[in-house]
């Protein structure tokens, strides 16, 4: 991805020097702990673990490192791609007759406290509609990486652009809707909602690509790759066989690979803000 020399938001909030306390005060059950679970599992980690963690624990202070050259440059990076969102959002927005209200993006070292309760590294990036932020931790793009086997920039790219998707969802009311639906259904009903809602990040993704590109013409040969490995990667039935050998389908709450590569893929190939209707599948 040609992002080098390129402008970057200002809607950057850097917290890397602020250490935290490693003990949670507790967030109360509902969409906090909610968002901050289902951004655990979005990556593979288990829910028990996170919720574990949000119950409590040693409190110590964490001590946070001198930003290292890598470091900085991925907060660059970072910020432009913020910033190449902005721009596409702001059009796509205007052409609706909307105003597109830009989201903050926070970095962080090792825990962060949002509006939907206390933030982990170990969970991954986030999107709290509580306060209208992007949460990630820089170390985040090495697990990526190496974990998960999706290198490349725009495989990162991808995932800022995901959590971006979450935000276009709130300012629409669509997160609003699915909230609500979800007090009335069953946990399996209720798991099937949020797959739609994370497919449609997926690709509100897509559509940022393929305007991002038409405008600035910034992706290079293999960069859609690098998000299609990534969105496969990240399907919950690749997650749930890595994890603990098998697949349980009525638990899934993102996806599967194959339906998270499709929906990228659709929102890349068309530009189709309508054409991201996964709710009415």
């Amino acid at each position: 991805m040609r992002w080098k020399g390129r402008r970057q938001s200002d809607n950057i909030e850097d917290r890397r020097s602020q250490p935290q306390r490693r003990r949670a005060r507790g967030i109360k059950g509902g969409i906090g702990t909610l968002v901050i679970v289902l951004g655990a599992m979005y990556f593979g980690v288990d829910p028990k673990i996170v919720l574990s963690l949000l119950g409590g624990g040693s409190a110590s202070n964490v001590s946070v490192p001198a930003q290292s050259q890598e470091q900085q440059a991925l907060a660059q990076f970072t910020a432009v791609v913020l910033a190449d969102t902005e721009d596409v959002w702001h059009t796509l927005f205007r052409q609706q007759g909307r105003t597109y209200q830009e989201p903050k993006l926070v970095l962080f070292s090792d825990a962060v406290q949002s509006a939907c309760g206390r933030g982990e590294s170990a969970m991954g990036p986030f999107y709290c509609p509580g306060d209208n932020k992007i949460y990630i931790d820089l170390s985040f793009y090495r697990d990526l990486k190496r974990r998960h086997d999706a290198p490349g920039d725009f495989a990162q790219a991808y995932v800022i652009a995901h959590e971006v998707g979450h935000h276009v969802q709130t300012l629409l009311g669509i997160s609003a809707k699915v909230q609500t639906a979800k007090k009335t259904l069953s946990q399996v009903e209720a798991n099937k909602l949020s797959v739609k809602q994370e497919l449609q990040a997926d690709c509100f993704s897509g559509v940022w690509a393929h305007h991002t590109q038409r405008s600035k013409n910034v992706i290079e040969p293999g960069d859609i790759d690098e998000a299609l490995n990534a969105a496969s990667q990240i399907g919950d039935d690749r997650l749930q066989k890595q994890s603990r050998g098998y697949i349980t389908p009525e638990s899934f709450t993102h996806g599967s690979s194959a339906q998270r590569v499709e929906w990228f893929k659709r929102g890349y190939q068309s530009g189709d803000l309508n054409l991201c209707d996964t709710f009415s599948l």
